[in-house]
């Protein structure tokens, strides 16, 4: 496939982590959504191929911080 199907992938894993994690009583909620994912991870592609590669260092990085934007506290 490609790795087309990660974005999917890990979306389903980060809301099964949410859903199943409590914090002080409260349990998470995960909202992100695969294509959002996939729009992110082609500006990512575009970044690395213009920089030749030094962007990949700062890809799992952003990527936790999307995960992390798009993980809350289920009120």
């Amino acid at each position: 496939t490609f790795g087309i199907f990660i974005p999917w992938y890990v979306t389903m894993i980060e809301s099964w982590k949410a859903k199943h994690t409590v914090i002080d009583g409260h349990r998470l909620r995960f909202d992100g959504s695969a294509s959002s994912l996939i729009g992110q991870w082609l500006k990512w592609l575009l970044l690395i191929i213009i920089t030749f590669g030094i962007y990949s260092f700062w890809v799992n990085i952003k990527m936790k911080q999307w995960i992390t934007k798009h993980t809350h506290f289920d009120y």
